[in-house]
C-alpha cells in the first residue's frame, strides 16, 4: 500500500538550474545564446550522421537482396561453374555487415531449446510394446517413485533418474494402484495414487508448456511447493477423483473375477448332457427337490407317478442331463408300466447341488 505524498516538503527543495547558475560577471543574454548554438549544431551534426547511417542500411538491405536471390539461383544449378559461383556468393554473403537485417532471419525469429519435436500418431501395438520394454527396464525404479512421500525426495529421485519422468511411468502406476485396490491394499494405493497424480500433473505441465516433460518437472515442484490454495486445491481435487476411479476399476475388476471363476466351477459341474446340477435342481418342483435333499428314491418314484407323463419325462431328462442322477435301468415314463430305478450319484455331486 503506498502512503500519501507530503508535498509540503517541496517547498524547502532548492531548484538548480544550470542557465541561472552563472557568475554574475557573465552576460546571461549571449551565455544563451552561445548555448543555443552549440544544441543546434549538435542537432544538425546527429541528424547528418543519421542521414549517413541510413543510407548505408539501405545499401546493405539492396546488396543482401541481391545475393540472396543470386544465392537462389544458384542453389537449383547442378553445373560445376554454377557450384564454384554458389560458393563465391556464399563467401560473400558472409562478409556481410551484421545489423538488425541481416541477422533478423526466420531462424532467429523464436527459440526452440528444449521443444518438444512434434512425433507422428503411434498405433496401439507400438504403445504397447513400448510400455512393455520400458516396465521391464524400469520396474524397480517406478514402484521406488510410488512409495516416496515428500516433494524434495521425489524431486531428487526424478533429477537421479530422469528418464522416469514419461507416460510409461504414469501408466504403469495406474494398473499398480489398481492392483493394490483388488489385493484391499488401500493405505498403500492411496500413496501410490498421490505419486500418480504428480507424474500426471508434470506431463500435463509440459504439454501445456510444449516442452520434454524432463525439463520441466523441477518447475512442478517448485510451484506445489510454493502454490497459492487454489493450485494446491486442485491438485487434491484430482487426487481424490482418481482413487474413486480407481476403487471403481477395481470393484469391476473384482466382479469379473468372481464371474469366471463362478463360470470355472460351472464348467467343472456340467453332466453328460452339458446342463448344470446345481441349475437343474432349483428348477425342479419342490416335491422333486425334497427327494433329492432326503435321497429318497422311493419317495421320487411316487413325486414322478402322479405327475403329468411329459412333465415327469421333461424333469427327469434334465436331471440325467446334468448329472444329478444316473439311471441303472431303461427308465419309460410315458406309460409308467415300467418302474424305473436310480443309481445316486457322487457324494461331492450332492453336496454341490446343496450349496
Amino acid at each position: 500500500r503506498m502512503s500519501r505524498i507530503d508535498y509540503s516538503v517541496w517547498d524547502h527543495i532548492e531548484v538548480s538550474d544550470d542557465e541561472d547558475d552563472t557568475h554574475p560577471n557573465i552576460d546571461t543574454p549571449s551565455l544563451f545564446r552561445w548555448r543555443h548554438q552549440a544544441r543546434v549544431e549538435r542537432m544538425e551534426e546527429f541528424q547528418s550522421k543519421g542521414e549517413e547511417i541510413n543510407k548505408s542500411l539501405m545499401e546493405c538491405r539492396r546488396k543482401l537482396a541481391e545475393t540472396q536471390k543470386k544465392l537462389q539461383e544458384l542453389s537449383v544449378a547442378s553445373s560445376d561453374d554454377a557450384k564454384t559461383e554458389l560458393n563465391k556468393v556464399q563467401a560473400e554473403e558472409k562478409k556481410m555487415p551484421w545489423n538488425v537485417d541481416t541477422l533478423s532471419r526466420d531462424g532467429f525469429s523464436k527459440s526452440i531449446v528444449n521443444v518438444k519435436p512434434e512425433v507422428g500418431q503411434e498405433t496401439e501395438e507400438e504403445k504397447e510394446q513400448k510400455h512393455k520394454t520400458f516396465v521391464e527396464k524400469y520396474e524397480k525404479q517406478i514402484k521406488h517413485f510410488g512409495m516416496l512421500r515428500r516433494w524434495d525426495d521425489s524431486q531428487k529421485y526424478l533429477s537421479d533418474n530422469p528418464y522416469l519422468v514419461c507416460e510409461e511411468t504414469a501408466n504403469y502406476l495406474v494398473i499398480m494402484c489398481i492392483d493394490l485396490e483388488v489385493e484391499e491394499k488401500h493405505a498403500l494405493m492411496e500413496q501410490v495414487a498421490h505419486q500418480t497424480i504428480v507424474m500426471q500433473f508434470i506431463l500435463e505441465l509440459a504439454k501445456s508448456l510444449k516442452v520434454d516433460p524432463r525439463g520441466c518437472f523441477r518447475q512442478f515442484f517448485s510451484k506445489i511447493k510454493t502454490a497459492d490454495q487454489q493450485y494446491q486445491d486442485a491438485f487434491n481435487d484430482e487426487l481424490e477423483s482418481f482413487k474413486e476411479r480407481v476403487r471403481g476399476r477395481a470393484k469391476i475388476r473384482i466382479e469379473k473375477a468372481m464371474k469366471e471363476l463362478e463360470e470355472e466351477e460351472r464348467q467343472k459341474r456340467l453332466g453328460p448332457g452339458g446342463l448344470d446340477p446345481v441349475e437343474v435342481y432349483e428348477s425342479l418342483p419342490a416335491e422333486m427337490q425334497k427327494c433329492f435333499d432326503d435321497k429318497d428314491i422311493q419317495m421320487l418314484q411316487e413325486v414322478i407317478s402322479k405327475m403329468d407323463p411329459t412333465e415327469a419325462k421333461q424333469h427327469m431328462k434334465r436331471c440325467i442331463d446334468s448329472g444329478l442322477w444316473v439311471p441303472n435301468a431303461k427308465v419309460d415314463v410315458e406309460g409308467k408300466d415300467e418302474e424305473p430305478t436310480y443309481e445316486e450319484v457322487k457324494q461331492e455331486q450332492e453336496e454341490t447341488k446343496k450349496e
